[in-house]
């Protein structure tokens, strides 16, 4: 079954790469539709052996399932020491994912996941607070990173390696990120004038966040990037790492995610910060919610003429299978039908594309069902 079902979803692949030529792209040629996230590996390093947990192999299995690329997360404490220097065993094996994705046919967007300065959960994970956007010296540290990974990273080939200038910034005031993404472009294009760059919004990448978001003027070599969860009491479903993580009750979709006794359970007894969270659930989800949710977006890629890229999106396997999985099917025909390219979050973590098992590091064959869901099989 699993490899009649890949070559079926090897052909979708190609119909919807076809489909999707009408969508603005960039000059280098850095071409990408259908990808996904190799996590927990340079990036929120999960302690499996580094060796062992990525190889080639994920690659030529990734290439024939019918992606055409990766993002590939990194870190700067994975690539560089507490005293800054290079880490140059982790350097290597980002080096030889790259080579690896060229060798069968795939793309690799290099995303700055997390600094010492920012992570995109620092209000949850109970580590220090992020100091990037009020911390002048922190903002030339974070540039000096970008000087040191396109230094490393240049002779890269213009149309199968692009670089990501940070994930989903949480920034107090929009123009704070505005003017790190300005820095940041004219740093990279000080040494790397036609590389394809990634941006996203302030906010976690929102879409609600992209008429906010200051695009360098006159750059075709530009991609625009949401990440969208919603709705997130859903596709978070008993997540250890948010709020919400305490409400075991009933979740499904499509419809309102948490039935209203629940609901109103949650505003009666937590306390406001928290029943914000809630919000979404409030509402009925089913596809035409998630293209409400995701129009900000895509009238602005639209508006400047470049491509729109879904770069994180995924629900968690604790949500009922069925209901996951018609989640899956709707969130991805929403994306086609639009002409987003996208990567699933992620590939072999939690929300991966393999069966889990009893533990963390129980991960079993391919889950054929959801990448049938994926590629609109």
């Amino acid at each position: 079954m699993m490899l009649s079902g890949l070559r079926l979803l090897c052909l979708n692949a190609l119909c919807a790469a076809v489909a999707l030529a009408a969508t603005p792209l960039n000059p280098s040629g850095f071409l990408i539709h259908r990808g996904t996230n190799l996590s927990h590996w340079l990036s929120q390093y999960a302690g499996a052996p580094r060796d062992k947990f990525i190889t080639e192999e994920d690659f030529k299995f990734i290439a024939r399932a019918g992606f055409d690329h990766v993002r590939l997360p990194v870190d700067e404490k994975e690539l560089w020491t507490d005293d800054g220097r290079p880490n140059e065993e982790n350097f290597g094996y980002l080096l030889r994912a790259l080579g690896w994705a060229r060798a069968h046919g795939l793309r690799a967007i290099v995303d700055l996941h997390t600094v010492r300065s920012h992570h995109f959960n620092a209000a949850n994970d109970g580590g220090p607070a992020n100091t990037l956007f009020r911390d002048p010296a922190a903002q030339q540290h974070f540039l000096g990173l970008w000087r040191e990974l396109s230094a490393r990273l240049h002779d890269q080939p213009l149309d199968a390696v692009a670089y990501e200038i940070l994930n989903e910034a949480v920034a107090d005031r929009d123009e704070d990120w505005n003017r790190l993404v300005a820095a940041a472009h004219a740093q990279i294009r000080a040494s790397e004038p036609a590389r394809v760059i990634v941006i996203g919004s302030n906010k976690w990448q929102g879409a609600w966040k992209f008429p906010a978001l200051k695009v360098p003027a006159g750059d075709p070599n530009l991609i625009l990037s949401v990440h969208n969860y919603e709705p997130f009491t859903l596709t978070h479903y008993r997540a250890s790492w948010v709020p919400t993580k305490f409400y075991t009750g009933p979740v499904q979709y499509p419809g309102r995610p948490i039935p209203a006794a629940e609901l109103a359970r949650i505003e009666a007894q937590q306390p406001r910060h928290v029943v914000d969270q809630f919000a979404s659930a409030r509402r009925e989800w089913n596809a035409e919610r998630i293209r409400e949710d995701l129009m900000p977006a895509i009238r602005r890629a639209r508006e400047l003429g470049l491509q729109l890229y879904c770069g994180e999106f995924g629900c968690l396997p604790t949500v009922p299978r069925a209901d996951r999985l018609r989640y899956y099917r709707d969130f991805v025909g929403v994306l086609e039908s639009e002409g987003l390219a996208w990567a699933n979050w992620d590939y072999k973590g939690n929300f991966g594309l393999f069966e889990r098992h009893a533990t963390r590091e129980g991960i079993g064959a391919p889950d054929a069902e959801l990448l049938a869901a994926l590629f609109q099989k």
